[in-house]
């Protein structure tokens, strides 16, 4: 069975890890901040050398295989926008919502000099169910 040490359940849990920094005094937290803090920095500093150093393989391992193969960077550059361009030429967009005419007012109310526009679609505005309600009906406000 693995041992679990206590930082591992520090990591893990925060209750138990803030529980632990309020045992310790300000200056030993502050000690502590500061060597995770040269950790973390160290840490950054391997991990970016390593994924720089993978980059770097990548990039032999494409030029091999380009050399291998004839091929040249200007091949792969017109490749990619030929595969643009057909990809492109697939077919129509979908249409969103949003790309549909407007709907023409249906409806125009003028009071009190404004004038109140309404396409007949969906829920119908104050303005119109108030004029509603008074008695009017729907076709004295047709445009």
């Amino acid at each position: 069975m693995a041992k679990v040490s206590a930082l591992d359940i520090y990591v893990k849990s925060k209750a138990k890890a803030k529980a632990e920094g309020k045992r310790l005094a300000l200056k030993e937290v502050d000690k502590l901040i500061s060597v995770l803090q040269e950790v973390k920095a160290e840490l950054e500093q391997k991990e970016s050398e390593r994924a720089e150093k993978e980059k770097q393989q990548n990039i032999e391992r494409i030029q091999v295989l380009m050399a291998e193969k004839g091929l040249t960077a200007e091949d792969i550059a017109g490749s990619a926008k030929s595969a643009k361009k057909a990809k492109n030429k697939r077919g129509p967009k979908a249409k969103s919502a949003n790309s549909r005419p407007p709907v023409a007012p249906k409806y125009r109310l003028v009071i009190e000099g404004e004038e109140h526009l309404w396409t007949g679609r969906g829920r119908t505005p104050k303005v119109f169910q108030e004029y509603f309600d008074a008695g009017n009906s729907r076709e004295s406000c047709t445009i």
